[in-house]
């Protein structure tokens, strides 16, 4: 008769992982009009929205003179993202207005 042979420890199992569960960000797109005082005309506003906020921004429409700037700008990201870019936008002078879609485009 054979000898036992001694048995082996169990591999120990992983640790469960503490960390919140947490649902991953909704992505949100939004359309704004932008409209900039002459002031404001010359500055990259756009460009450091889409660095400072985790946004993706795309000019739909624009018309820049002088005097005055006017962008349509859509941006996507978290709604929290989007919130938070108006409201920094609006601290930089630029007056933000929410572009209405019509039947038709929608």
């Amino acid at each position: 008769m054979a000898a036992k042979s001694p048995k082996r420890p169990a591999a120990p199992k992983p640790a469960k992982s503490k960390a919140p569960t947490t649902k991953p960000p909704s992505k949100s797109t939004a359309r704004f009009w932008l409209t900039y005082p002459p002031q404001r005309i010359k500055a990259p506003v756009i460009w450091q929205l889409g660095h400072l906020f985790k946004l993706v921004t795309s000019i739909r429409q624009a018309s820049v003179t002088d005097v005055v700037g006017i962008v349509c700008l859509e941006v996507e990201g978290d709604a929290t993202e989007i919130t938070a870019g108006v409201k920094w936008l609006k601290k930089q002078g630029v007056s933000v207005e929410p572009v209405e879609l019509s039947a038709v485009e929608s």
